[in-house]
Parts: structure tokens; sequence; C-alpha cells
């Protein structure tokens, strides 16, 4: 089918790997796609340093192992937004923008509160980008600390 992606299975092995970077080269990783693999390698850096420590060392590791798996990661992106018919180049940035299709925004705290949520979706809105993801390392079990941020995206 034109213009449809195909499922690929992320389980970090040196094939998977190998293909993960040509789709991402080729431009073939939804954004669905992407936040898979994203939640996957939280669920390990949870599991490997618990939660307690600073968002800035969840966003290195973070970083790291999303690298490691083949995906495109940049961090503390400046996004650009215009208002008024002006530019601000600088007007937030992102914690980690992987694949320039999702944005990771890091928390490390007791409890996600719906500021940071509506903080996400705003980032979305202004980047012109349709997924995004909460992901609180302070919460004791990673699942209950992953929030994913729709803006116009077909679930």
């Amino acid at each position: 089918m034109a213009g449809s992606r195909r499922a690929v299975r992320y389980d970090g092995a040196g094939s998977g790997l190998t293909q993960r970077r040509k789709d991402a080269k080729e431009g073939r990783l939804s954004e669905n796609d992407v936040a898979k693999v994203v939640v996957d390698a939280a669920f390990k850096v949870h599991t490997a340093l618990g939660p307690g420590l600073l968002e800035s060392v969840y966003e290195t590791v973070l970083a790291h192992e999303l690298g490691a798996r083949g995906l495109r990661v940049q961090r503390q992106v400046p996004i650009a937004i215009e208002y008024d018919g002006m530019r601000f180049d600088e007007a937030f940035r992102a914690d980690l923008l992987v694949e320039d299709v999702l944005i990771v925004e890091l928390k490390s705290i007791e409890a996600v509160r719906p500021v940071h949520k509506k903080q996400l979706l705003t980032y979305l809105r202004l980047s012109h980008r349709k997924l995004g993801l909460l992901i609180n390392f302070g919460a004791p079990l990673i699942k209950d600390g992953i929030t994913r941020v729709v803006n116009g995206l077909d679930r």
C-alpha cells in the first residue's frame, strides 16, 4: 500500500537495530513507532536507575539509550514560534526531540499535575507536531509515569 507504514518489532537485537536505522533514515518510522521505542527505553532506564535522580540524569541516559537503539535524538532543542509577525527562535526548549517527530518532556517529581500535560500539548501545537510523551521518572512504577499527549494524531 502506498503511504502505509509497516510495523517493525523493536527488541534491541542486532537485526532490529539495523532495520530501525534504515527505516529512520528513509523516514518510515511513524510517531507511534518512535513512541513505542521511547517507552521501552524509559522502562529500561527506570528499572536500572529507579526513581529519585535529577531530571538531567534521566535525560542524558535516555538520550543515550535511544541513540543506541538507532534513533536520532536531540537534547534541549530550542523551538521557534511566530507571534504577531515576529519569529522567536528560542520560545521554549524541548527536553528531547526524537526523529524530529516526537517531543519527550521529562520530569522527576512526585506527581504529574495537569499543567505539565497542558505544557506539552502547547509545545506540540506551537511546533506543529502531533505526538508527545510526558515521562515522570519520579513515579515508583514507570508505567504510572508515562502519559501520551496527542495533537491531532490518528490514535
